[in-house]
């Protein structure tokens, strides 16, 4: 007879899910909508920054705020959020936070100044911190394994199409009937998504619900803090995303200028370059498969610094050439990235995720931030180089973990031989 572990193992895997099922296609479709709603209501704001610093007269360093301060208080929020969902359940989490941040989003058109959007936006990031980390979470416990970075890239795919939806509705909106109207136009959009991810979202089936107790929390962070492999891939998410925020913080403001000159609604709709990403991010398990991780990272790294680089050119068509670059890379990166953590983690998965989707909003908050600040101090160059210098991270983390790996497999085929030596010599 099979052992029970066995047996165990083979009855969570009949109540996974697979593809080509209508549960697996509900499931993906609801996360779709709350990836969608999501990245439409934390960065709603990017698009119409120019507008934003005109309506209340402020710096573009000043009004990168109500971006860094959403992406701040998510990635404080996520661990925090991320615990009670092991308690309460990922479903509920989700649905619990998308509600709350949708509440909000109807709110921040309404706020009279630049102190009360941001911090509207503030509370509105803590609210969707419940999202990402319980979605990575769900998809772990409830998607058969080799079925995980596909899936996993479909949510991220839903993240890239509402970050697009988003700035696209926002931008024409704002030119139409100015800002406030585009970030009620987000909120109207994150509505809809909000009942069709409740409305088609599978119960979980292979959830079980975990302690409270603070020492028992402590001691799984500390134990995927103290993991290598986690610690990289938590930096190679912060700094791919360190990038991607202070590209899309500050292109606003480099396409209005000169020598472009371009008006609020197309600048909004630069965006469509998001379903590049939607693309690169799906197709990330089968780069996976065919390069392998640390493969499909290099080309990611790559493939974003060519887009950076062709970005400083003065032509309109070299600069959407490269934010497609830009965009294809991160999210490439950022999918394998996620998914690895999902993998690796075997226990406390939700603590592993949320410690990723930390790391990774902390550098979406860095990277507007800094983004700004660098545009501010010299131009779109200055975003460039800060860009250039968090990929050579990506890179350095990247190379570091292929040499630990070798060292490791190394290490093992002594292992083997000494164990082959040494029960030769006793026969």
């Amino acid at each position: 007879m099979p052992p029970a572990s066995t047996k165990a193992s083979t009855a969570v895997d009949a109540c996974q899910l697979s593809p080509g099922t209508s549960a697996y296609r509900r499931m993906s479709l609801a996360l779709f909508a709350a990836g969608v709603a999501t990245f439409a209501l934390l960065y709603s704001t990017q698009a119409l920054l120019p507008a934003v610093s005109a309506g209340f007269g402020v710096s573009a360093s000043a009004a990168s705020w109500t971006v860094s301060a959403a992406t701040g208080a998510l990635a404080l929020a996520v661990l925090p959020l991320s615990t009670l969902s092991e308690r309460f359940g990922r479903r509920r989490m989700m649905t619990v936070s998308l509600a709350v941040a949708v509440a909000v989003g109807l709110l921040v058109p309404l706020a009279p100044s630049l102190e009360w959007l941001v911090a509207l936006r503030a509370v509105q990031g803590a609210a969707l911190a419940g999202v990402p980390a319980s979605a990575m979470a769900y998809l772990a416990e409830e998607v058969r394994p080799k079925a995980l970075v596909g899936a996993i890239g479909l949510f991220v795919a839903g993240n890239s199409i509402g970050g697009m939806s988003g700035r696209i509705t926002a931008g024409w909106a704002a030119q139409l009937w100015g800002w406030r109207a585009g970030l009620a136009a987000v909120g109207v959009l994150a509505v809809i998504c909000a009942v069709v991810f409740r409305a088609l979202l599978p119960k979980a089936r292979n959830f079980t619900p975990g302690s409270l107790r603070p020492r028992s929390i402590a001691r799984t962070v500390r134990g995927h803090l103290a993991d290598p492999l986690l610690l990289r891939l938590y930096g190679i998410g912060a700094l791919f995303m360190t990038v991607f925020g202070a590209v899309y913080t500050v292109i606003g403001y480099r396409l209005a200028g000169e020598p472009f000159g371009l008006p609020q609604g197309v600048v909004g709709s630069i965006f469509l370059v998001y379903l590049v990403g939607t693309v690169s991010s799906a197709a990330a398990g089968k780069l996976v498969g065919r390069m392998g991780r640390r493969g499909a990272l290099y080309l990611a790294v790559v493939t974003t610094a060519a887009g950076l680089l062709l970005s400083l050119a003065q032509t309109l068509t070299a600069v959407l050439a490269g934010l497609v670059l830009i965009t294809a890379g991160f999210f490439a990166g950022h999918a394998v990235a996620s998914s690895a953590v999902s993998r690796t983690a075997k226990t406390g998965r939700a603590q592993a995720s949320a410690l990723y989707q930390s790391a990774y909003y902390l550098g979406s908050s860095a990277g507007g931030t800094l983004g700004a600040v660098a545009f501010h101090a010299g131009g779109w160059a200055g975003t460039v180089l800060l860009g250039l210098v968090a990929v050579l991270g990506v890179v350095s983390i990247t190379l570091y973990g292929t040499h630990c790996a070798r060292v490791a497999e190394r290490a093992a085929r002594t292992e083997v031989r000494r164990r082959v030596a040494t029960a030769g010599a006793r026969m």
